[in-house]
């Protein structure tokens, strides 16, 4: 996929899989890269980066790959978003990861938060952070600049922003975000904050794009006060299977193609082999006019949105940057 400065992979494997044995993540991201994914997602706050960084390393001195043919992105953390925080952050992550350089970096969530001393947002007996005061994506926007400026990022974007926080980055940006990562599948399709972005060269990547069945297992494994939640059943809907029978695919490759053909970049996340390999085969069939106008009947809108980060950032709704509900 284009975008402001550059391409990405038009699918990605995503490792937001909470508490995992880290040789079970090898082994996840070891089948991803043998199977041919060459974008691999993650985060500061996922807990991942180390282990990614190992494994990368392993293929690297293997010569089996070479760093310029995989697509690695990070973020900072809710714990970075103040301009006086995204070059400490930014360079622990890269240790992490034991590059020179990321081919992405956003800023993971419009909303900054304190920092315990075990790397982790702070928060009072309640669960609720300590949060920043109102947000400066001007300020914070250009310390993003100065590490494109600084080599230690390719390029660099945003997740969970809203259209009026993009606009507010685009006024004052010398170089425009080149990504959105947000939560995107066929039940919360956000086809106005779509279109805006990709109005602007702005290349949308959807984290759960299969409906994160396994979200409150992993939501679980980073907080133990973590509330379970319903979850929308993606995989089990009728239409999508009907649709699937149709082209002889599964129901995660046909939701997984849908957001292909719409322009957007799913990052879809599993550590079963097989599942892995399912995930990224869906560049051998397209769904036809019909099959698209079905997918788009789907939209469920907010309800659907399994990512609000409300049982996770208690107390984070009242913020002026909360970005949901929000155009």
């Amino acid at each position: 996929m284009e975008s402001n400065n550059g391409k990405i992979p038009s699918i990605g494997f995503g490792t937001s899989t909470g508490i995992v044995n880290p040789e079970e993540l090898e082994r996840a991201i070891d089948t991803a890269i043998a199977v041919g994914y060459r974008h691999i997602d993650t985060a500061f706050i996922y807990g991942t980066e180390k282990v990614i960084g190992q494994t990368l390393q392993k293929w690297f001195k293997s010569g089996k790959l070479k760093r310029e043919e995989i697509f690695i992105t990070t973020k900072l953390p809710v714990m970075g978003t103040h301009q006086d925080r995204v070059d400490s952050f930014i360079q622990r992550s890269l240790s992490n990861l034991q590059l020179d350089y990321v081919d992405l970096y956003l800023v993971h969530f419009p909303v900054g938060a304190k920092s315990g001393s075990n790397n982790l947002p702070l928060r009072d007996e309640q669960g609720h952070l300590f949060l920043e005061p109102k947000t400066d994506h001007a300020a914070i926007w250009k310390k993003m600049e100065a590490q494109l400026d600084a080599g230690r990022a390719r390029s660099i974007g945003l997740s969970n922003y809203n259209i009026s926080q993009i606009q507010t980055v685009l006024k004052s940006a010398r170089s425009a975000p080149s990504c959105l990562q947000v939560e995107l599948h066929a039940y919360l399709q956000q086809r106005e904050l779509v279109h805006f972005c990709h109005q602007n060269g702005i290349t949308v990547v959807a984290f759960s794009p299969l409906g994160a069945p396994d979200h409150n297992k992993r939501m679980k494994g980073y907080f133990a006060q973590y509330e379970e939640r319903p979850l929308p059943d993606i995989l089990g809907n009728a239409v999508i299977g009907r649709i699937g029978e149709k082209h002889g695919k599964s129901a995660a490759q046909v939701a997984l193609r849908f957001l292909v053909q719409l322009g957007v970049v799913p990052i879809p996340k599993s550590m079963n082999p097989g599942r892995i390999k399912e995930n990224f085969d869906v560049f051998d069939f397209e769904l036809d006019g019909e099959d698209m106008e079905r997918m788009a009947e789907l939209e469920m809108g907010e309800r659907a949105r399994v990512s609000d980060f409300l049982n996770i950032f208690k107390g984070v709704e009242h913020h002026p940057d909360y970005p949901f509900g929000k155009l």
